[in-house]
């Protein structure tokens, strides 16, 4: 069932609505991880959008706010992209790879991903904690599932979930925010192996 976006008054929004909102969310992404968020305002976000700063209310009640929804918004888009990706694997380790790869060309389309999850760390905590949740909670689940079929070793899904998603995110920190190009072939041999090493069923 799809949410249905409202303004801040609770009212559904029009088709001209929901692009307007998007508008910002976008420009919102560009702004707070191009300045910061400190450095970042109502202002500069409504001008970057090309609306005017009354129209930002109609959508949003503060700047913490669009903050806090660009996360959530973050978030839905990276997780469909690796559900997406990963969906294409038959095996779980398919299913793996296919997701890290996705997982990195979002993060090469939305370099900004890094900046603004690590600024939530301080003007949002509760926001990172989420971000983290929902992207393992899936993840967890699709784990604990091809262990008890045997695909894979027994193993604790949600440390074996957290110690990938690390794997992920350093790794396309390294080679696709720190690079300058797409990521090395010997980099995803070498992935493969350490995904290899978590899940190999036992003997």
């Amino acid at each position: 069932m799809t949410d249905i976006l409202t303004n801040v008054d609770g009212r559904p929004l029009s088709k001209r609505g929901i692009d307007t909102r998007r508008r910002l969310l976008d420009a919102a992404e560009r702004v707070f991880g191009e300045l910061g968020y400190h450095d970042a305002s109502i202002v500069k976000v409504a001008d970057a959008a090309g609306v005017a700063a009354g129209t930002f209310y109609l959508y949003f009640d503060s700047k913490k706010a669009i903050f806090d929804e660009l996360v959530r918004d973050l978030n839905r888009r990276v997780r469909h992209a690796m559900k997406e990706g990963s969906s294409r694997g038959t095996t779980r380790l398919q299913a793996e790879l296919a997701g890290f790869d996705a997982y990195f060309r979002f993060t090469a389309e939305h370099p900004t991903l890094y900046r603004i999850i690590r600024q939530a760390e301080f003007v949002s905590p509760e926001m990172l904690r989420y971000h983290y949740d929902r992207l393992s909670a899936g993840y967890i689940e699709a784990l604990e599932e091809a262990s008890a079929s045997g695909e894979i070793g027994k193993l604790d899904a949600e440390v074996a979930a957290y110690a990938l998603m690390g794997l992920g995110e350093l790794i396309g920190m390294r080679w696709i925010l720190w690079g300058d190009g797409p990521m090395p072939k010997r980099v995803m041999v070498e992935l493969e192996r350490l995904i290899r090493c978590i899940l190999e069923a036992d003997e």
